[in-house]
């Protein structure tokens, strides 16, 4: 054998031991090490859930295409319906009564049928109204009945309906007309010819009851980038009430702090000269104030959280249970996420848990800044809770879900991937000890959480909305504020309503309030409300009896009346509060849950004001009612468009009723004061603006209930502490479930129309059609042949691309 021979010969054996090594390194990646992990203490999915689903997409074709076979009215589609039609407005799931779910979820009973809510606008009546119908049973329905006399007392008026997007365009294009009329005036102030300009709503509409008028802030419309710090000085009001578009007019301009009737009154004070112009250049793409592209390449990526052998958690249908916890989750249109039937370790400890309302409250010295009080569900937060951008808006490997909705349309829209679900580290203990005296020994456990999340996006502002489950048992309910801060022009004495943030932009000042409704269920429906602080007595030292102290005691108190347990803005709330069951735990002390409250509100508005019985439920941080059937949510969405005459009044659920044994329910309100700062440029950064509440076990517990975590480490300095036995992260083969990352795909732009009931820019109409753009990022390194799928794809999403095995190398 030549030398050519062997050399060639070894060259052959050490790619067949290299390919060998490759191989067994990438078997130990496989995904089936990298399935589902549950814990033992799940219970079985049994379907009960989805008493509390959202609608299918399905179900929704079903109800609107009952509504017209049914209801005996022409009904046009509501993408394209005048004012004087009538339409479908929207169609949400009517959900059981609280009775009818119990007894079928703890009682055996039959299921409750499956219903949905419709809510018409009838504008080709003698008298138009907005009509509630409820509507069942699903799939196949054959039956509705007018809810609405019922609801609210009496037909919801006319002009208390949103603003729809038909309306939104009718009046872009009324503007348009008459920003033609002042050419001159708007080439010298704003470098434009008005069909580059953009517009932001503002809300309420008038001053009064009856009143269908808006104020619309004009912007330098900047494709790509935020225009809503680059105003142009111009706001306009619109009168938009009469059932004829035709009829619409521009009632008031205002510019650099003078009003004027018309846009040819602003033409005709330019050109003699009598107007005070500030010529506002408009913004170059690659400078522009408020541009979120960065400023630097990418550098070397940051942590990545991922499940080494797999997720711990499990989601079914509406349905996520995690080490003990269950819990049915969903997204109202209106109101945003939902949660229902929550259970700690088989106990029911929350019937319902759900975000009621948004409010943001301006100051400005510009009419459309001053007179704007955004109630958000009017608009939509669960509508406009876009796809979450995977590895931003959450983990990469989180679990993302698609949620349904009938809005506007007679056809059902899906935002995919718009709820994320995923375990956190937070990288902090949730309890430890470290022991220096008496013995020397090591206790502790992770500061695991279970978070449920959307993002809705409200014309200017992104609300992240978290639900987190520990495994001790509480709960914690948080909103961070992030998105464009919304501004005004800057002129005259403007600092007095915020901070100067660009050449002419003034960043306003604004209140966040936001609103929860709690149905806490404490060992059974029937809780009472316990408060529990310190107080002082001063008392003589029994060994010293000349002498005395202040000892703090346990002030403990039970509130027996709705009227007590209503805690003002500007009142102190009890340190422990608590709901409490009819039986104690082991140590006698009643078993109950804690609310505690984390918020920095200012005042919502002042009692005087005649649109605050609207938002009454900003008076207080909490109010805990009787629990009733006729008041499931704080407030209405026909609040904002007449807040001077509300649908819902909050307050009046408030009537001294006995809260002591009753099915209670805890109205939680949580915020912050704005006053925007350079650093708001070019967006609000969620550090430091975010509120919530937890909900703690206080005494539900004989013990902490996170020690049958099976997380929890424990080692002494008698025993030898081996990596495996101390610590069970040591031990994970490095391979084992190394994270193979899908290629990055996003949707988010699929069902977003460039003619947005919220903001659009003047050149353009709303078309109610869609700009589909789908951004796709495939992997550098090609695919093998012998390659995986991830170990869990995106529930509701195409099936992910399959990722790529690393390639061996001989740098180990």
């Amino acid at each position: 054998m030549n030398m050519k021979t062997v050399v060639v010969l070894l060259l052959l054996a050490l790619a067949t031991i290299f390919a060998l090594v490759c191989v067994l390194l990438t078997r130990a990646r496989a995904p089936s090490a990298c399935q589902q992990q549950p814990s033992a203490q799940e219970e079985a999915d049994d379907g009960h859930s989805r008493v509390f689903a959202d609608l299918t997409p399905e179900e929704l074709a079903q109800v609107v295409q009952y509504l017209r076979v049914s209801l005996g009215v022409p009904l046009a589609d509501a993408a394209r319906a005048k004012p004087s039609d009538n339409c479908i407005a929207s169609v949400d799931v009517q959900l059981p009564a609280k009775a009818e779910v119990l007894r079928f979820l703890d009682a055996g009973g039959a299921r409750p049928p499956r219903e949905a809510l419709a809510v018409l606008y009838f504008g080709a009546q003698a008298e138009p109204n907005v009509t509630e119908y409820v509507v069942g049973p699903l799939p196949a329905p054959t039956y509705h009945r007018d809810v609405t006399v019922q609801k609210y007392g009496g037909k919801v008026p006319y002009h208390r309906r949103a603003v729809t997007g038909v309306e939104y365009a009718a009046i872009n294009e009324l503007i348009q007309k008459e920003l033609r009329k002042a050419p001159r005036f708007l080439a010298a102030c704003c470098a434009s010819d008005g069909t580059d300009l953009a517009t932001i709503t503002t809300a309420p509409r008038g001053l009064k009851s009856g009143d269908r008028s808006t104020w619309f802030v004009l912007f330098h419309g900047i494709a790509g980038s935020g225009y809503f710090v680059l105003p142009v000085g111009l706001e306009v009001l619109v009168e938009h009430g009469p059932l004829d578009v035709s009829q619409w007019y521009l009632r008031q301009i205002f510019y650099n702090g003078r009003y004027f009737p018309s846009t040819a009154e602003l033409e005709n004070a330019f050109m003699t000269k009598s107007l005070k112009v500030v010529v506002v250049q408009k913004p170059q793409e690659d400078t522009v104030l408020g541009s979120m592209r960065p400023l630097r390449s990418p550098g070397a990526p940051g942590p990545l959280q991922f499940e080494p052998q797999g997720p711990r958690y499990s989601v079914r249908d509406n349905r996520v249970t995690y080490q003990g916890w269950s819990i049915a989750f969903g997204m109202n249109p209106n109101t945003g996420p939902r949660l229902f039937d929550i259970r700690f370790r088989g106990e029911r400890i929350i019937y319902e848990m759900s975000l009621q309302e948004a409010l943001a409250l301006y100051g400005s010295n510009c009419p459309g800044g001053m007179s704007t009080r955004y109630l958000d569900g009017s608009f939509g937060i669960g509508r406009f809770a876009y796809e979450l951008v995977r590895g931003v808006d959450c983990p990469y490997m989180a679990t993302y879900v698609d949620r349904h909705y009938l809005s506007e349309s007679d056809v059902p829209r899906t935002n995919q991937n718009s709820l994320c679900i995923f375990e956190h580290d937070t990288s902090l203990p949730l309890r430890r000890h470290f022991s220096d005296t008496h013995s020397l020994y090591y206790g502790g456990l992770r500061k695991n959480t279970l978070v449920i999340r959307a993002i809705s996006t409200l014309i200017n502002y992104d609300y992240v909305w978290d639900f987190m489950f520990y495994s001790n048992g509480a709960v914690e309910v948080r909103v961070h504020a992030t998105g464009y801060i919304s501004s005004s022009f800057l002129h005259d004495q403007g600092t007095n309503y915020g901070n100067k943030v660009g050449p002419h932009t003034l960043g306003t000042m604004h209140l966040h309030h936001i609103h929860y409704k709690v149905d806490l269920d404490i060992d059974g429906q029937l809780n009472s409300l316990e408060s529990h602080d310190m107080g002082y007595q001063t008392v003589s030292i029994p060994w010293s009896p000349e002498n005395t102290l202040q000892q703090p005691f346990l002030r403990r108190e039970r509130l027996e009346r709705e009227n007590e347990a209503a805690f003002p803005l500007n009142a102190s709330l009890p340190r422990y509060l608590s709901f409490t069951g009819p039986k104690p735990n082991r140590w006698g002390h009643l078993r109950s849950y804690r609310v505690q409250v984390v918020s920095f509100p200012g005042e919502h508005l002042p009692t005087s004001s005649p649109m605050e019985k609207a938002i009454s439920w900003g008076r207080y941080k909490l109010a805990v009612t009787r629990r009733k059937e006729e008041e499931p949510t704080s407030t209405s969405v026909y609040n904002q468009n007449d807040p001077w005459t509300p649908t819902v009044t909050f307050a009046d659920f408030i009537n001294d009723e006995t809260i002591a044994n009753e099915d209670l329910v805890a109205w939680i309100s949580v915020g912050f004061l704005h006053v925007p700062h350079a650093e708001d440029i070019p967006n609000t950064v969620t550090v430091g603006n975010s509120v919530g509440f937890f909900l703690r076990p206080y005494n539900y517990f004989d013990e902490d209930p996170s020690l049958y975590s099976p997380d929890g480490i424990y080692f002494s300095s008698k025993q030898g502490i081996g990596a495996c036995g101390a610590n069970p992260l040591a031990c994970l083969p490095a391979a084992t479930c190394a994270p193979r990352l899908s290629p990055f795909q996003y949707g988010g732009f699929v069902n977003v129309s460039l003619g947005s009931p919220l903001g659009s820019c003047l050149g353009r109409g709303h078309t109610g059609g869609c700009m589909k753009l789908i951004i796709t990022a495939t992997p550098l390194r090609r695919p093998s042949s012998s390659s995986h799928s991830p170990a869990r794809p995106a529930l509701g999403a195409p099936p992910a691309m399959p990722w790529v095995q690393q390639e061996c190398t001989t740098s180990w």
